[in-house]
């Protein structure tokens, strides 16, 4: 009897000896990696910290909601704020005929029109096949961004009083681009009147349209919204 015992206290200690070494390298590996992270946020504290951009609003909207809507009320006398139109949208637009035998001048386009807007550019694509022109369904006929908020006012903002004054024997813009609802469209010869625009890496000049869409009812309301603005019309 005293050896049965004697062996099975033996098994019992073996049992439990085979389970505290599963365990025991367990906790071992756990409080290594509990170590390793440790170590891990310490680096990252010891990191200078990522200075944050400055969120500033954008001028011209800020001028929209001071001036703006004050004078345009009492021009209109509209019976509140809410009524003065609005720039809804602003939409810029490069088409590229040349880019049916040459492919790298959509990448060019697409890289400027980013740099332009501070936007990525969609590729707009031919619906119909054209013989004449080698065109096929299909294949990228220009660039175009749709801006809205403060990517629309930041971009405004800088064509009024950073590229236009930079074409040469600037005039002023011509007031015949309303469509008679109150949208305006403005064409532009070069795309190296944006100071974002690197002259020396400039393959081509390019030109553009930039449609400015407005909450106007007419043109007279809309002229007067960008002129308000800032928009540097023709006398």
């Amino acid at each position: 009897m005293a050896k049965s015992e004697e062996k099975e206290s033996k098994a019992k200690a073996a049992d439990k000896g085979g389970k505290g070494k599963p365990e025991a390298k367990g906790k071992q590996e756990a409080k290594g990696k509990q170590e390793a992270k440790s170590k891990d946020k310490k680096a990252k504290g010891d990191a200078a910290p990522v200075p944050s951009r400055p969120v500033v609003p954008p001028r011209l909207r800020d001028k929209y909601r001071e001036q703006v809507v004050p004078a345009m009320t009492k021009k209109f006398a509209y019976a509140n704020p809410m009524q003065v139109p609005r720039i809804e949208k602003v939409v810029v637009n490069m088409g590229l005929g040349q880019a049916v035998g040459n492919p790298k001048v959509i990448e060019a386009a697409v890289d400027e029109l980013s740099d332009i807007t501070g936007q990525k550019p969609v590729v707009a694509r031919a619906k119909k096949a054209i013989s004449n022109y080698k065109l096929r369904t299909g294949m990228p006929i220009g660039v175009f961004v749709t801006l809205r908020r403060e990517h629309m006012w930041e971009f405004l903002d800088r064509l009024i009083t950073v590229a236009l004054p930079r074409v040469r024997d600037f005039k002023g813009v011509s007031a015949k681009g309303f469509d008679g609802r109150g949208n305006f469209t403005l064409g532009l010869r070069e795309q190296i009147i944006f100071p974002e625009i690197n002259y020396d890496k400039v393959d081509s000049t390019r030109g553009m349209n930039v449609s400015i869409v407005t909450s106007a009812k007419t043109d007279e309301e809309g002229r007067a919204l960008l002129a308000e603005l800032g928009m540097p019309f023709r006398s």
